[in-house]
């Protein structure tokens, strides 16, 4: 898997941004995505320093469309930490 396919979208919710106190950052990631792989695809788009990275899996939920029941995608979750000192730009004034 190519560095450049590692990372969806980041990840703008409340929790997240609670988290970015700490130094921690949210991305979606490739379901197919390990934990070292994730680690050099943030530290090479954003040229930071990356001390640590938890995954979480999160499963679909069940949705209804008229009488139907559908189920949405599973997809990945990465929180990131970075070095204190290092930041991501992205997510400044949101």
């Amino acid at each position: 898997m190519h560095l450049y396919e590692v990372l969806r979208r980041p990840l703008i919710t409340e929790k997240n941004t609670v988290l970015q106190a700490q130094n921690k950052f949210a991305f979606e990631v490739a379901r197919e995505a390990n934990k070292p792989q994730i680690k050099q695809a943030v530290e090479k788009a954003f040229k930071v320093k990356v001390t640590g990275v938890n995954v979480i899996n999160v499963s679909g939920k069940t949705r209804r469309v008229g009488r139907r029941l559908v189920q949405t995608p599973p997809w990945k979750k990465a929180v990131v930490t970075l070095q204190p000192g290092d930041k991501i730009e992205i997510f400044e004034g949101v």
